[in-house]
């Protein structure tokens, strides 16, 4: 497929949505409610569960699963007030020592009057920058759509991993092209150009680990694996290193092509 093709996978209806990957995967979920400001976000679902016997912070944009699920949840696109709350759900997993799992699924955050005035950019900057030198494992993996800032907020983490099908972008294809050309009906013209697939951002070194898409059971059965066996992993750092490494991850980001 190429990367249009992946992108409209990406999107499809029929596509497991974030709440599907954590019935499936985590145990004992118990769900965390607002950011202590404004309000609760239902674009953002987080709170504590078990992997295994392993208890860790869970945080994923869900963009709903039937007509009135998708309206209910913002069809997935965040307000700051729900990139407030994964933050404030960090922060706790770093005071009790729980790794954090991030699964990201939008098109981008919500770029509505309100969330502007409520401060998006702000919400989103204050992410990227705890969750720079977070004092605990972080891992995000992208199961959809990487759009955007409203990904980034999620994927600060010291290993990103995308589903084969799943797309990971600054921008989407159609907002690229509108810019570039004026013209959205070469959204198709702009994916390729953003090298946007899971096979593009392994080999610029954006992504860590690329996760073959086979039935549902077994690629959660997979994920979970990987989890369990990555977690354990960075739980042997010592906290310097932890940041460390997730500074020098990103600061080594681009520098074959300079």
């Amino acid at each position: 497929m190429n990367a249009y093709e992946k992108l409209l996978k990406a999107r499809s209806k029929d596509r497991a949505t974030f709440s599907r990957f954590l019935n499936t995967i985590f145990d004992n979920f118990y769900e965390f409610h607002g950011d202590r400001r404004f309000a609760d976000d239902l674009a953002v679902i987080g709170g504590v569960a078990y992997l295994g016997d392993l208890p860790v912070t869970v945080i994923g944009l869900e963009k709903g699963i039937d007509t009135k699920d998708k309206i209910k949840r913002n069809f997935g696109c965040a307000n700051p007030e729900g990139y407030r709350k994964a933050l404030r759900l960090m922060k706790q997993a770093e005071k009790f020592k729980r790794p954090v799992i991030c699964f990201i699924d939008t098109s981008g955050a919500y770029c509505g009057i309100g969330a502007e005035e409520r401060g998006q950019g702000q919400a989103i900057s204050q992410n990227l920058t705890e969750m720079a030198s977070l004092e605990c494992p972080v891992i995000a993996i992208v199961i959809g759509e990487g759009g955007s800032g409203g990904a980034l907020a999620l994927s600060v983490a010291d290993e990103i991993w995308m589903l084969e099908n799943a797309v990971y972008s600054v921008i989407s294809p159609e907002g690229c092209a509108s810019i570039l050309w004026k013209d959205a009906k070469r959204a198709q013209e702009a994916a390729e150009c953003l090298k946007m697939t899971a096979e593009d951002l392994l080999n610029l070194g954006i992504i860590d680990k690329i996760i073959q898409e086979k039935n549902f059971d077994q690629t959660t059965k997979d994920i979970k694996e990987l989890l369990t066996n990555t977690i354990k992993k960075l739980m042997s750092l010592s906290v310097k290193d932890l940041i460390n490494n997730r500074y020098f991850k990103y600061r080594n980001m681009g520098n074959r092509f300079i």
